[in-house]
């Protein structure tokens, strides 16, 4: 089951038929060849018009070029092959020099707490790319799969000691274990504003859950 973040890689053929049912994409930089460079989409959540059983997809553009967030879809029988995540650990190089010593500290962060974070936003890009998407304001942008309510309190302790002060401004989810993402700063201000509810986002839109309600294993009806 595709979720959000996952990363796709397109047979030509059908980028060449999406491009055909979304005018105008190919006419964007860097669009037309895109996967024909072997260069991947990312998994996004359904908006209105995408295919009902289709896979909806996206690429941002570089800042260079307009930092456009494209959206397309796939209907369900078009080549596309999901990719393994790309993990933190993976993407060093990439990341500029000042940030390595968080990027170092994040990932003791995650073998403490028994996590590997996974990456998206400007690095992941800029890693699988090799264009340059990174900037003086981009974030680093994490994807943490979470289970139970006491791994994430560590969890998100941690990236509140680790964010202060540093290098980069830490940003990204908590992947709870129906695969809805929670921003993990959204966790953080509910704990400490006393709140019960927060919102999710899902495949299908955002949602209002408690607390209580997160790690809760989802009921197979089958």
């Amino acid at each position: 089951m595709l979720r959000r973040h996952d990363l796709l890689r397109v047979q030509p053929a059908a980028w060449d038929a999406m491009l055909q049912c979304h005018r105008g994409l190919a006419d964007l930089p860097l669009v037309a060849d895109w996967a024909r460079l072997d260069r991947p989409v990312i998994v996004r959540r359904r908006i209105s018009g995408d295919f009902a059983d289709g896979v909806p997809a996206a690429l941002p553009l570089p800042p260079s070029h307009g930092k456009q967030r494209l959206a397309f879809s796939f209907p369900s029988g078009a080549c596309v092959v999901a990719l393994p995540p790309v993990l933190l650990r993976d993407v060093v190089r990439a990341a500029p020099a000042e940030w390595r010593p968080v990027v170092a500290a994040l990932l003791d962060l995650g073998e403490a707490v028994g996590i590997t974070p996974r990456v998206f936003g400007a690095l992941l890009w800029e890693h699988v790319t090799g264009l340059p998407y990174l900037t003086a304001q981009s974030d680093l942008d994490l994807l943490w799969s979470i289970s139970d309510e006491r791994t994430a309190s560590l969890l998100v302790e941690g990236l509140l000691r680790l964010d202060g002060g540093g290098p980069v401004r830490l940003d990204g989810e908590l992947e709870l274990p129906d695969g809805a993402g929670l921003n993990w700063r959204e966790l953080a201000q509910s704990v400490a504003n006393l709140g019960d509810e927060v919102l999710v986002k899902t495949m299908d839109g955002i949602e209002v859950r408690t607390k209580a309600d997160l790690f809760r294993t989802p009921v197979s009806l089958s």
